[in-house]
C-alpha cells in the first residue's frame, strides 16, 4: 500500500539525520520517491532553529498501525524525546496518508490532522507527485496555492 510519510529535523545535523531516517526507511518499506530537502521556518512552540524537511512515498504491506510504530521506532533509535508539543527534535517522521485508509482514532489519525495546513509537507510532497491527493482535501497542488506565502 502507498504511504506518505514527511520527515523533518532542526537538532544535530538535520540534514543528517532526514537522511538517515529516509536510509532507515528503505530498509523497512520499498521507496518509491523522496523528495529533495526543504529548509523551513518552525511552526508552533517555541523560539527554535529552522527545519529540513523532506516527504517519502513508500511502498508497505504492513498495517497502518504498525507503520506507524515503525515510524515512532526510528525516531526513538535516533534519540527523539518527546518533551514539548511542536519543541525542537532530533528526527520527526509523521505518517501523512496511507492509501485510502481515513481513521480518527486516538492512536492513528490519517490522513494527518494538520497537513493540509502544512507548506513544509506539501511542498515536497507536490515535488515528487504533482497529482497527489489528500483526501479529503484535494489535490496538494490546490492545498499549496491557498497557504500564505513564508515570510
Amino acid at each position: 500500500m502507498k504511504a506518505v510519510v514527511a520527515l523533518g529535523s532542526n537538532m544535530r545535523g538535520p540534514r543528517e539525520n532526514v537522511e538517515l531516517a529516509i536510509t532507515l526507511l528503505s530498509g523497512a518499506a520499498t521507496l518509491i520517491s523522496r523528495s529533495s530537502l526543504y529548509v523551513t521556518r518552525p511552526v508552533g512552540g517555541p523560539v527554535q532553529a529552522d527545519y529540513v524537511n523532506a516527504v517519502c512515498i513508500l511502498e508497505s504491506d504492513l498495517p497502518a498501525v504498525a507503520l506507524l510504530n515503525l515510524l515512532h521506532g526510528i525516531e526513538k533509535s535516533m534519540g527523539r524525546e518527546r518533551i514539548e508539543r511542536w519543541g525542537p527534535r532530533i528526527i520527526d517522521c509523521d505518517l501523512i496518508t496511507y492509501g485510502d485508509i481515513l481513521s480518527r482514532e486516538e492512536s492513528l489519525e490519517l490522513p494527518h490532522p494538520r497537513a493540509h495546513l502544512r507548506r513544509f509537507v506539501l511542498e515536497p510532497w507536490l515535488e515528487i507527485e504533482p497529482n497527489g491527493v489528500l483526501p479529503p482535501h484535494g489535490r496538494i497542488g490546490d492545498l499549496l496555492a491557498q497557504l500564505p506565502l513564508p515570510q
